[in-house]
């Protein structure tokens, strides 16, 4: 099985010392602790690119905060096959939401998170004598690290690059926290250049209309992390800023599955130059594809999820000349071929013996049985064919989290292998995203939305609803953003996070300590401002 390499845990040398039974710890410098006699920075902008570079990162990878907003929700399971995803049990314990503070991907993700945060505290010091574009930027960049920390552990470390090293990162907390970031979010608008959709000018950088993108997102979560029930104001300044994202040519696109392709598009808002490889590789079988040695056998949804689109039950299909759907499904739900395309030199693709490498592969959701680029079936490596199922169950037939065959599991996949297995190019902001905020704003105000999520629904070859309720409009994201990093996030503001689903530890069901992640033991040793979340 292939994975990615576990990135290195940020601890400092006083949790170190603190905790004896902690052992291979890589001593690096945290949010915690700051580099004696800060002066400001030589090169204000070579730290942004480093900001950046940081953010590749973290969503180039099928760990950390990727893991921590799709595997703990309904969207994604990792069970374990054979020997395969063991990995003493830390993926499982992620959807069962049986986590514990010694995770690894929480440990990771609060230290990455709070280490560009305070980079980008370094940009903004004006010691560091930044232009407005590095402002622009380090605002927008700092503005989405605390918030990451704030949705995920309900409180963020932070540090005044003026006080002296010695001096303890205060702990925002609520309201202390939200007004950083809508502050930082309002310089970032203010300092960054408004790009038009489809300009490629979007690659890997802030814009205007990322920042109101980023804006929006917080303030539709705000009361989550306040308290109370949105507020008026709130939602209608969520309006007002997709109406100017609107402005620079942001739009919905046809043709699903284009969007998620290197050529630009209208509904691209940002995206990070960070390697799609893990979104393909992680769920797709060994004998999926030759690119690339094949996949992982990893990742997979739950049916109920599947259930929210429209089509066959058990069947996912689409023809070799046109890729009609045969099975009924809507074009977000994707489909498996019945065999490779004929190479025709598309910009991006390989011959393989007559075929485009990769274009078996099918798009979106994948189960039954799969096919080579000749048409032949496809067997696994035990023998049997390769067909992707709606369950989860051992060598008796029981239904189980372990001890999985090969075929277990439908599989999710958004970026084409056919396209490039290691291109990087992920994206992060979408606009489809901001017009479902935009409904949601509405749906909150009182007002109809129906027509509003039935023209996406339309230009997604899906039937049109009779109406649409809070319910509705959760399942409508769910079609739209599957595999985006958003389930948890709206799981939690909807008021599902909690409920009940396949695998789930009984214990964990409508508890409400689920809603945050533990601070890391060793954070708590660094520093005595922070306090552990209930339940841990």
């Amino acid at each position: 099985m292939r994975r990615d390499y576990l990135k290195p845990i940020l601890f400092t040398f006083l949790v170190v010392v603190g905790l004896s039974s902690c052992t291979n710890l890589e001593i690096k410098e945290t949010d915690s602790l700051i580099s004696e006699g800060f002066q400001g920075l030589a090169d204000a902008s070579s730290a942004v690119d480093d900001l950046y570079g940081r953010l590749n990162t973290e969503y180039g990878t099928q760990e950390d905060i990727y893991a921590l907003m799709e595997v703990t929700s309904d969207a994604a399971i990792v069970p374990t096959r054979g020997g395969d995803w063991g990995d003493n049990g830390r993926w499982r314990v992620l959807h069962q939401h049986a986590w514990t503070e010694e995770q690894l991907f929480v440990i990771n993700t609060f230290g990455d998170w709070n280490a560009i945060q305070l980079r980008a505290s370094q940009v903004l010091d004006p010691r560091s004598n930044p232009t407005p574009d590095n402002i622009g930027n380090a605002s927008m960049v700092r503005a989405w690290a605390v918030w990451v920390i704030l949705d995920l552990y309900g409180q963020v470390p932070f540090r005044d690059v003026s006080l002296p090293s010695s001096s303890l990162p205060e702990v925002l907390t609520g309201a202390e926290a939200v007004n950083l970031i809508l502050s930082d979010l309002d310089a970032a608008i203010s300092n960054l250049p408004a790009t038009q959709a489809g300009s490629g000018a979007e690659n890997g950088r802030g814009s205007k209309a990322a920042a109101r993108y980023l804006k929006a997102k917080v303030l539709l979560n705000k009361h989550i992390y306040i308290g109370g029930s949105p507020e008026q104001a709130d939602l209608n300044e969520v309006i007002s800023l997709v109406d100017a994202i609107d402005a620079d040519g942001f739009a919905l696109q046809a043709g699903y599955f284009d969007i998620f392709r290197e050529s630009a598009d209208t509904e691209t808002i940002l995206w990070l130059a960070a390697d799609v490889g893990t979104r393909i590789w992680n769920g797709l079988h060994y004998n999926s594809t030759s690119i690339e040695g094949g996949g992982w056998n990893g990742f997979a949804t739950l049916a109920e999820y599947y259930d929210l689109f429209e089509g066959d039950a058990d069947f996912n299909r689409f023809d070799a000349a046109d890729g009609n759907p045969l099975d009924g499904q809507e074009e977000r739900r994707g489909g498996v071929p019945p065999a490779g395309k004929a190479f025709s030199g598309e910009p991006g693709t390989s011959n393989n013996g007559g075929f485009e490498d990769g274009s078996n592969v099918g798009y979106g959701f994948l189960i039954n049985q799969q096919y080579g680029l000749d048409g032949t079936a496809i067997n696994s490596r035990p023998g049997p064919p390769l067909t992707f199922k709606r369950d989860f169950f051992d060598g008796s037939g029981a239904s189980s989290f372990i001890n999985n065959d090969e075929t277990t599991g439908i599989r999710v996949i958004k970026y084409q292998p056919r396209y490039g297995g290691r291109l990087n190019h992920i994206i992060v902001f979408r606009y489809a995203d901001a017009y479902l905020m935009k409904a949601e704003a509405m749906l909150r105000l009182g007002n109809d939305i129906t027509s509003m999520v039935n023209d996406l629904r339309v230009l997604r070859g899906a039937s049109p609803l009779g109406s649409v309720n809070e319910q509705a409009l959760l399942d409508e994201r769910a079609r739209e953003l599957f595999a985006e990093g958003w389930r948890r996030n709206d799981l939690i503001r909807f008021g599902q996070y909690g409920r009940d689903w396949l695998f789930k530890e009984p214990t964990s069901v409508n508890n409400p300590d689920r809603q945050l992640f533990p601070i890391p033991a060793p954070q708590l040793l660094a520093n005595p401002n922070l306090i552990q979340n209930p339940g841990y």
